[in-house]
């Protein structure tokens, strides 16, 4: 819309221009009549006996000719009546036509000898100086033209000024990009915001302030809430250890270790909404999947199933805390044992590019639920005990504090394939191509 208007204004200014210069024009054309109506009053002189006189001078003789028919004069007497004319001779004088529409001039009033005297000087308008003809006829091409250059700089300038102006938004719309639930601390600046968006950047601020207070109450609570519980079942399990019935009593100690994994499970997403990863922090992304099968192999075993790392055999450095990673692996080995048929295996795959597949011989995932699998608390079998739908969501948030990816796809075998894929660091990055 600015440019729009600088537009406009652009062709609007030689216009208004124009009109200023025929303006004044005619009234250079108007002072020069009159001037010319002063010179021919001071030619007319009283005779004694009472009649008026009048000679042209010389010097305008020529201009006042005929042949020459450009400029004219009446000079008329108080009633009216023609005294002197250019156009008829003076005794003729009282039949002369009236000046024509294409005439254009001025007049003055003088009083000699007691008589008023109105005097007209005109010029024909289709005979003006070609000089001024020339001066109007020729001003859009020989003045217009400079409105375009005139046109480009302004626009240059705009866009400078523009760019300045807005780089401050550019800055704080990359900060407001960074915003989310692991960083709920970041505020947008406003150093150098123009003043008449600084309200609205400040109010962001106060809601960004409001969302963080609760983000801390629901993670406290969360957190709370976890630790609250495990003092119970840890009293729980200790008086089902008196019970007589070894039935019941396992029975017991199946759910009351389901309601720990629970427990367990809502503490770590405690800590991971907490969590702020050092950008130069690095995980040995080999060494943390080899800790993870080591650990669960028992448990896989119980289960009738296997487990097995595979890829690469040297350390792979990725940006991460193993911790994290640590915990983001098992969830996704502890989902694939859970659904795995018996007397098969899961295999986990570390990869050079630093991307962790776990491959299992379950049913797969249905199209429609690979986003629904790692949403908090989801199950599609509602009617199964053995968990709460927080394995997966971990995966992801763990996924998203790191910058990483996850995904899901079904083997053509049969099965499905988790793929965590981390950024690697700079020195594997370095390295990777050299050793390719």
């Amino acid at each position: 819309m600015h440019i729009v208007a600088v537009a406009v204004v652009a062709i609007f200014l030689p216009l208004v221009m124009f009109w200023l210069l025929n303006s004044e024009v005619d009234q250079l054309h108007r002072e020069a009549m009159r001037a010319q109506a002063e010179v021919l009053g001071e030619r007319i002189v009283a005779q004694p006996d009472g009649l008026l006189t009048f000679s042209l001078p010389d010097s305008l003789r020529g201009l006042y000719s005929e042949a020459y028919g450009r400029y004219l004069y009446d000079i008329r007497d108080a009633d009216g009546r023609l005294l002197f004319s250019s156009r008829r001779k003076t005794g003729a004088a009282a039949q002369a036509p009236p000046l024509s529409e294409t005439i254009s001039g001025a007049g003055v009033t003088r009083i000699i000898d007691g008589k008023i005297v109105r005097i007209r000087v005109a010029e024909d308008l289709a005979h003006r100086d070609v000089i001024i003809d020339d001066i109007i006829s020729n001003f859009f091409r020989r003045v217009g033209w400079i409105t375009i250059p005139i046109l480009l700089i302004l626009l240059a300038a705009d866009i400078i000024i523009f760019r300045r102006a807005i780089a401050p938004l550019w800055k704080a719309s990359e900060e407001a990009s960074n915003i989310g639930p692991a960083r709920t601390d970041i505020r947008l600046p406003t150093e150098q915001i123009p003043r008449e968006i600084i309200p609205l950047v400040t109010a962001v601020n106060q809601a960004l302030d409001r969302l963080e207070d609760g983000f801390r109450v629901q993670r406290q609570f969360t957190a709370d809430a976890a630790h609250q519980l495990r003092t119970p079942l840890a009293i729980l399990r200790t008086r089902i250890e008196t019970l007589g019935d070894g039935a019941a009593r396992q029975a017991l100690h199946a759910d009351i270790g389901a309601m720990s994994r629970i427990v367990a499970q809502l503490l770590e997403i405690a800590e991971l909404d907490t969590l702020v990863l050092d950008p130069g922090e690095t995980a040995d992304l080999r060494a943390v999947c080899a800790e993870v099968v080591g650990a669960i192999a028992p448990f896989a075993l119980a289960q009738h199933k296997d487990i097995a790392l595979k890829g690469a055999e040297a350390p792979v450095l990725v940006h991460g805390n193993s911790e994290m990673l640590q915990r983001a692996i098992v969830n996704l080995a502890e989902n694939a044992i859970k659904f795995t048929a018996k007397d098969t295996s899961v295999d986990v795959e570390v990869s050079e590019d630093g991307a962790v597949r776990v491959r299992d011989c379950g049913p797969g995932i249905a199209d429609a639920e690979r986003e629904l699998i790692f949403q908090r608390f989801w199950r599609a079998d509602r009617q199964r005990s053995d968990g709460a739908g927080l394995g997966l969501s971990i995966v992801r948030a763990v996924a998203d504090d790191h910058a990483a990816t996850v995904a899901v796809e079904n083997l053509p075998g049969g099965g499905a394939e988790f793929t965590l894929r981390f950024r690697l660091a700079e020195g594997m990055q370095a390295a990777g191509p050299a050793a390719g």
